[in-house]
């Protein structure tokens, strides 16, 4: 599981960092607003951890940044402050919890397990549709044909693809869920990967992998 951190006090932010890695996680950890920004592009996490007073933009607007990409992702504010106005702020942008400092690490470490035992859907082992079978965990797909073995990105893409079989996904929900931006450069990417999902699916005649010019994608199944 991953936890973008944002704390600008660095000692503070070092020591939960250590702490939440040792405890399994992977902490990605920024220092300010845009920082946290730009983290949670590259490495989309499962869970944000933010400090509401830091440089740049603050833990709110981060928030805000965040929920503008129609992501569902957990989040927490850390503040100094014990002002009722803060946490109705927070409550109102969502928050999952709110944490007045100073705290102990092991409170914040079980409210993050709480957190994530409630928002986190365990992925199936095996999805079936048709002919085709997707072993989530071995990242394998059986069609009537042959086998193939995902890369975990395609594995991931296709899965969610067939969640929402018969439903247009669009294309910038797509970029932002599994590449963290939408731009040019990811666009080509998930080009590419549409195009093997389609190679792979292929054997299977009633299911079809089809473009919405402009608007996203759709997995039809007959």
């Amino acid at each position: 599981m991953k936890i973008l951190l944002a704390e600008d006090d660095v000692d503070l932010g070092n020591v939960l960092a250590q702490y939440l890695n040792l405890s399994g996680f992977e902490v990605n950890l920024a220092t300010d607003g845009n920082e946290a920004l730009a983290k949670f592009k590259s490495n989309r996490p499962d869970i944000c951890v933010l400090d509401v007073m830091m440089p740049g933009p603050d833990g709110f607007e981060v928030a805000r940044q965040i929920s503008k990409t129609g992501l569902d992702i957990p989040f927490i504010f850390l503040t100094a402050k014990n002002q009722k106005k803060d946490k109705i702020t927070g409550l109102k942008l969502g928050a999952d919890d709110y944490i007045t400092k100073p705290f102990e690490v092991e409170e914040l470490l079980l409210r993050i397990k709480n957190i994530l035992k409630r928002t986190v859907k365990e992925k199936p082992e095996i999805v079936e549709i048709k002919g085709l079978a997707l072993n989530v965990g071995l990242l394998k797909l059986i069609t009537p044909v042959k086998s193939f073995q995902l890369t975990e990105k395609e594995a991931e893409l296709l899965l969610y693809l067939m969640e929402n079989k018969n439903e247009i996904v669009p294309r910038e929900l797509v970029l932002t869920k599994f590449w963290g931006e939408n731009d040019y450069f990811m666009g080509r990417s998930l080009d590419v990967f549409i195009s093997r999902i389609r190679k792979y699916i292929s054997d299977e005649p009633d299911v079809k992998l089809n473009t919405i010019r402009g608007v996203g994608y759709i997995l039809e199944v007959n």
